[in-house]
């Protein structure tokens, strides 16, 4: 059973705080946002109601009139503390909300956490060990400007600070000294994510057919591609493992309350745990004490992929694996830092075939040397190994990646970030994440690269993807995502709307439902 975590002793709370309104925001980037609930932010509301709290949780996921129902909440809600969390794709419209809530409840303490606020704090302390006072300051500013308090990291422990008389600007739970950064041990006797406070029959997501829900095994990644976020930032970077029986528990608990038998383990590597092993028999041994199959889904990586991972997954119930290929071209996979050579690839895609795992293979373009070439040999190498389905995307400059972090302005608005290996460049154009959505956009037909290389424009970077894809999924007899309503990138860089939608707002056993769409 779940054992009661005490978070360390923390200011008291102040008096004017009767209720805690915790906010999902859209993810206006995405045509499908109901697909995958976020659950740091229903892990910090699990962590309030353990502690006694009154909490509310608005779930504005693929609600396309959120500034409405913000509003109408705050017209009747007495809270007098709101809790965002955004990641940086989501902040402008965590700043639409933020205006919002500040024009009618002036009053009202405003706290901005997850991933945004973190990775620019990260990047922001990067820039002061280099002795700058770049774009990471900037956007500091302009958050410090916006929001009364700022959780960096883990909030489970840091919101309890967050919520004193007088908080600090910054509640850092991103230092691996502090009592606010979790250990692998606290990890592991948390309470479970309070999914009953948002709607969990709206979220649709299945495999093979299945209806599947997602959870967290582990945090953090200890890899450095220079592509993705949070390679400054401990809370990201560091590899903390949930013991197998508790993820197994809440396997079950899933089971047994919502009547799934899927699940999507959205973590960064699966099989960087060294008990994965422990973990797949687990699983295994619960389906056949309840007689019930389970089908799963997650990442691995594919230089540490072994025919002994392959054999446990599948009979733990996996039938998908996600893999973070990015490039088949052996010179990018080494600008990026991959550690996986061409061939450690494309051995992982028969070892998967081997045990009959189907593969999704995540690829990228648009990495600093990026040429025709490189881009003409992903894609020879998709239709060499073939694998099940795959993601082709631009990338993104996202703060806290290497690809931001490191890269110095080389023009008005231009950042240009150079490999230390071979000398290669990316370029980038400088944006205000809080008002600029295309940025962001992943929609075949609808993007907008925002970088470009020495070698191609990013008008041009744009047509080749397109291209690559036309050509992958023709020839591979791979269909599109079925419909442009449906398109739900899954991304190894990660981080429309639903025409009705169901917002559940609660709070202890009280429940309002707002039509929105």
């Amino acid at each position: 059973m779940t054992m009661k975590i005490v978070p360390p002793p923390a200011p008291k709370i102040a008096a004017s705080i009767q209720r805690i309104c915790l906010i999902i925001p859209p993810s206006i980037f995405l045509l499908d946002e109901r697909v995958f609930m976020t659950l740091g932010i229903l892990k910090v509301a699990a962590m309030l109601e353990q502690a006694g709290f009154a909490v509310e949780v608005l779930d504005l996921s693929g609600v396309a009139n959120y500034e409405e129902v913000v509003a109408q909440h705050l017209s009747r809600s007495r809270t007098t503390c709101y809790g965002l969390t955004a990641t940086t794709p989501q902040m402008p419209a965590a700043s639409i909300i933020q205006r919002r809530i500040r024009t009618l409840r002036p009053e009202a303490r405003i706290i901005l956490g997850g991933p945004h606020a973190t990775l620019i704090h990260a990047a922001r302390r990067h820039e002061a060990t280099r002795h700058l006072r770049g774009r990471a300051h900037r956007a500091w500013r302009q958050l410090e400007d916006m929001f009364d308090v700022l959780v960096i990291g883990d909030g489970e422990f840091a919101v309890f600070h967050a919520l004193g008389p007088q908080p600090p600007k910054i509640v850092d739970g991103d230092n691996p000294a502090s009592p606010l950064f979790l250990s692998s041990h606290q990890l592991a006797h948390l309470p479970f994510p309070a999914r009953h406070l948002v709607d969990v029959a709206s979220y649709r997501y299945s495999i093979d057919g299945v209806r599947a829900l997602s959870m967290i095994a582990q945090l953090g990644c200890p890899f450095g591609c220079g592509f993705c976020g949070g390679r400054k930032s401990p809370m990201l970077r560091r590899t903390r493992m949930r013991e197998a029986g508790h993820i197994v528990e809440e396997m079950l608990h899933l089971h047994t309350t919502y009547g799934v038998t899927g699940f999507m383990l959205y973590d960064d590597e699966l099989n960087v745990n060294p008990n994965m092993l422990e973990l797949m028999r687990l699983i295994a041994a619960a389906q056949r004490r309840l007689g019930v199959e389970f089908r799963l889904r997650g990442f691995v990586k594919a230089e540490l992929f072994t025919d002994a991972q392959a054999e446990a997954m599948f009979n733990a119930g996996f039938r998908w694996i996600l893999v973070g290929f990015e490039s088949g071209h052996e010179r990018i996979l080494t600008t990026i830092h991959k550690q996986a050579s061409q061939a450690d690839n494309t051995r992982c895609m028969e070892i998967a075939t081997r045990h009959g795992l189907k593969v999704k293979a995540l690829m990228s373009i648009g990495h600093p040397g990026e040429s025709p070439d490189t881009v003409q040999a992903t894609q020879d190498w998709l239709l060499a190994v073939k694998p099940d389905d795959f993601d082709a995307t631009v990338i993104t400059t996202y703060p806290g990646t290497p690809y931001f972090d490191e890269a110095v302005e080389t023009g008005p608005g231009v950042w240009t970030y150079t490999s230390p290996q071979n000398g290669d460049r990316l370029h980038s154009l400088e944006v205000d994440y809080r008002e600029t959505v295309e940025y962001y956009k992943g929609i075949p037909g609808h993007y907008r690269a925002y970088v470009y290389t020495d070698h191609v424009t990013g008008e041009e970077l744009v047509r080749l993807r397109d291209r690559l894809e036309t050509e992958v999924r023709s020839r591979l007899n791979i269909p599109f995502n079925p419909g442009t309503t449906s398109i739900r990138f899954e991304h190894s860089m990660g981080q429309g709307n639903i025409p009705t939608s169901i917002l559940r707002v609660s709070s202890g056993t009280a429940v309002t439902r707002v039509q929105a769409g």
